[in-house]
């Protein structure tokens, strides 16, 4: 049984920094892309970062320069630095990754449970 497990979240003010990790756990034969996603209240969840095995990444336009994602692949955890926080980063936040099980190396997606980060003005 595969589990995403995050940690990291929390209330901050404008400005501020938090740090959310994202641990993969359970029988996998290799881990692909992982990514964080984002859903605030009343709106679509949308892509955050996301980072290839060989540490490409990609971001949305309104947290490039600001957030940083990076993967440990030897913890099989994903991280992701986020810095100079605005209120409109208010959101849950998700964590997902494309994990490769068994012999065939079939690929299933998989979600974390969420964390919630809050930024006062």
């Amino acid at each position: 049984q595969v589990q995403l497990v995050e940690s990291g979240g929390g209330l901050v003010q404008a400005g501020g920094s938090l740090r959310l990790s994202c641990a993969a756990s359970g029988t996998m034969s290799a881990i692909k892309a992982m990514g964080w996603y984002r859903q605030a209240p009343g709106k679509q969840r949308e892509l955050v970062a996301g980072i290839s095995t060989g540490g490409d990444t990609n971001y949305a336009d309104s947290v490039k320069g600001r957030f940083t994602i990076s993967r440990d692949n030897a913890k099989n955890t994903v991280y992701l630095q986020m810095n100079n926080l605005k209120p409109e980063d208010t959101a849950v936040y998700y964590c997902n990754a494309n994990i490769l099980l068994g012999y065939l190396l079939k690929e299933y997606g998989y979600w974390g449970q969420g964390t919630q980060v809050t930024v006062s003005s």
